[in-house]
Parts: structure tokens; C-alpha cells; sequence
């Protein structure tokens, strides 16, 4: 008798064989879809600063155009609150001054919001300087977001006012990223100090908080809530929520943040990069990469969405470094269905008008664009 199989059969043995496989000494890995979008794009930073005074440059609505052009769907905005209330700002910021928000200020980063929409990119609202909290040093904070409940109270407060401001807003649309880079500060206004990795508990307890707030305005809102340890690390004890995760590509620093005063005491002395290859005590490699993304991956195959909401490069690092570290770096991000946002459009880390000496600028309707970066942007 001739020994034959149909379709359903091996369908069913290969499975079989599969689940036998991972019962044992060898397993096959399980790759599932990003429930989050791979949104692809870039931050903007016309509220970044916590001074008005001091802030970027308006963005011009032909960028959001230039970027759907050029096949983008994401922006993110990354907000320092004070930059949207009123107080005097001739001496620092007091409690009882957190919630005076302005609404002419308010009313520009809506148009921001709708002139990106404009062009079909999805929008990530983040608060990157919280009331009491901030990865930065340069302004002062009147109390500590970890440790004290006012806080904890006027960082809910904001995000209610933001996810009412869009309360009918699609979450294909909108979404609320909650805190830029979270950890333990020993010293907020100390720039280059120490950071650690937050308690789990006491990370949790904001997001809960953020999340009942944002969820009570709209239960379809979309929370998205950046990795613990500075985005570092995937956050722990959160299962139970609705809540994407927001990782970084800024890995090794010697790469991404070549030079930058605000991360190294002395930056002169360091060693010139290189990629792939040895710096320092380092060994630089794209599988340095693949062992730094693996917890990220896996959470993503394990139901979460994942989104690399900032990555990129300082202008001091040597461009062809650059390119060839961001190569490796996007294209883990890409094989495993992650999205990312370049930090910036324009600016330092940015497409266009990044100040590097060794790029033959593009002339773009009157802006510097590196277009080695655009085409291997548009690749991934």
C-alpha cells in the first residue's frame, strides 16, 4: 500500500512536531505580529525646552508633508510642561503654579497634532518633562514624582487635560506616551549624576494612575509607556494593563552620543567610534544589538506592542559609523516588525540641517538634507 499523506495531516504533524520540539532540548522561536503599528518616523521638538524662550524653531507644515512623501507615518512630541504654563519666569516654578495652563501655548501643539494628522501620521503625545520629573537637568523642580503624591496628582491632571483635549480622537490617530525615560535621578538638577532603574512598584503605581486617568476620559485611548531605565529596559509587572512599551536605540552610547556634553564629563577624551570593531574596552558588533533588543523582541512576541520611540545619532560621530551602526540597528528593529522614531527631522540627530562635517548636503528647498540617511530610512 502506497504510503501517502494529505495536506491536513502534515499540517497537524508539523505541529506536533513543533510543540515536541519545544518540550525538549531544542525549541523553534515563536514570532508574532507587534499588536502595536510599525509606525515609522520622527520626533519633533518645538516643545522640548521647558522656556519658550529657548525653543526650536516652529516646525513648518511642508515638513509633515515631506515626511509622508518620503513613506513616514509617525511623529512624535515630545512636551516639557512648563513650556505650555503661565508663571513668572524670572524665579523658579512653585506647586501651586504646576496646573496654570495656557491655552494659547496648548493651542499651538493642537495645531502641531492636526497638521501632522493632516499628512497621516499617527501622533505621540509624550510628556518628556513631567511635574517632578525629567531625564534633564535646566529647570527646577519644586518636589520629586516618585516620592510625592502632589506630583503624582498634577502628572494626572496633565494627562487628563490632554486626553480630554482629544477625548474623540481615533487611537489610530492619537496615542499618550507617558513619561520620556523613567528612572531614579539621586539629583534632578544635576545633569551628568547618577541613574538607576526604578522599583518595580513604584513605576507601576504612576502608570496605573496615568492609565486609570487617561482610560476614564476615553477607554479607546492609546497609552504607550516608555521602558524603565531610562527606556532601557522592558518594564515589569504591567501585564494586566492595556499599555504599549516604548524602547530606545541609542545603544552603546560611545556611538549614538559621540562628543555629547550632556552625557559624557569629558568628551574630548573619548575614543573615536568605530562599527563593527573594538572601542575602548568594547566589541562592538550587530550582535551587541540582537542580545540588547532580545528582551524587547521577546515581549512583543509575547502579546505587547513594542515601539522604539527614539533612536539615532549625535553629529560628532563619524557619518559612515553612523550609517553602518544604524543599518544593523534598524534592521533588527525591522525583521521583528518594530517601528521607530529617528530623534530628530532636524536638528543634531537629524534628516536635515544635522551640522556634520564630513555629509555632502543635499540642497532641499532651502535645507541641508543627508540623503544616505533618507535612503536607508526609506530601506528599513
Amino acid at each position: 500500500m502506497e504510503n501517502r499523506i494529505n495536506r491536513r495531516t502534515f499540517i497537524r504533524n508539523s505541529s506536533l512536531a513543533t510543540v515536541a520540539l519545544s518540550s525538549g532540548s531544542m525549541s523553534l522561536p515563536v514570532k508574532k505580529k507587534n499588536k502595536l503599528p510599525q509606525w515609522k518616523g520622527f520626533n519633533v521638538l518645538d516643545f522640548f525646552s521647558p522656556d519658550p524662550a529657548k525653543s526650536r524653531p516652529k516646525t513648518p507644515e511642508m515638513y509633515f508633508k515631506w515626511m509622508e512623501d518620503w513613506g513616514f507615518d509617525f511623529v512624535r512630541i515630545p512636551m516639557a510642561y512648563p513650556a505650555y504654563l503661565k508663571f513668572d519666569r524670572s524665579r523658579n516654578i512653585r506647586i501651586d503654579e504646576i496646573r496654570n495652563i495656557d491655552a494659547q501655548m496648548t493651542d499651538r501643539i493642537e495645531q502641531l497634532v492636526y497638521w501632522a494628522q493632516k499628512y497621516n501620521h499617527h501622533v505621540s503625545l509624550n510628556l518628556h518633562r513631567a511635574p517632578g520629573y525629567c531625564i534633564n537637568a535646566g529647570f527646577v523642580e519644586p518636589y520629586n514624582l516618585w516620592t510625592n503624591e502632589q506630583a503624582l496628582s498634577d502628572f494626572c491632571y496633565h494627562w487628563e487635560f490632554w486626553a480630554k483635549k482629544f477625548k474623540d480622537t481615533s487611537s489610530k490617530k492619537i496615542s499618550f506616551d507617558l513619561l520620556n525615560e523613567p528612572s531614579w535621578r539621586d539629583d534632578m538638577n544635576d545633569q551628568l549624576g547618577k541613574k538607576t532603574k526604578l522599583e518595580p512598584e513604584m513605576y507601576r503605581k504612576l502608570i496605573l494612575a496615568a492609565y486609570n486617568t487617561i482610560k476614564g476620559v476615553n477607554k479607546k485611548h492609546l497609552i504607550i509607556a516608555d521602558g524603565n531605565n531610562v527606556g532601557n529596559d522592558v518594564i515589569t509587572g504591567i501585564s494586566d494593563l492595556e499599555v504599549g512599551q516604548s524602547c530606545r536605540g541609542y545603544t552603546p552610547s560611545i556611538i549614538s552620543h559621540y562628543k555629547a556634553s550632556w552625557v559624557y564629563k569629558d568628551p574630548e577624551s573619548l575614543p573615536v567610534p568605530v562599527w563593527p570593531g573594538k572601542v575602548g574596552d568594547q566589541n562592538l558588533s550587530r550582535k551587541m544589538l540582537e542580545d540588547k533588543f532580545q528582551p524587547w523582541i521577546d515581549l512583543k512576541n509575547s502579546g505587547t506592542g513594542v515601539h522604539c520611540g527614539e533612536c539615532g545619532c549625535f553629529n560628532k560621530t563619524p557619518h559612515d559609523v553612523f550609517l553602518a551602526w544604524f543599518k544593523d540597528l534598524l534592521g533588527i528593529l525591522s525583521e521583528n516588525g518594530i517601528g521607530f522614531a529617528l530623534w530628530e527631522f532636524d536638528g543634531s540627530f537629524g534628516l536635515l540641517n544635522s551640522g556634520r562635517s564630513d555629509v555632502d548636503y543635499e540642497n532641499f528647498q532651502g535645507q541641508k538634507l543627508d540623503r544616505k540617511l533618507l535612503t536607508l530610512l526609506q530601506k528599513v
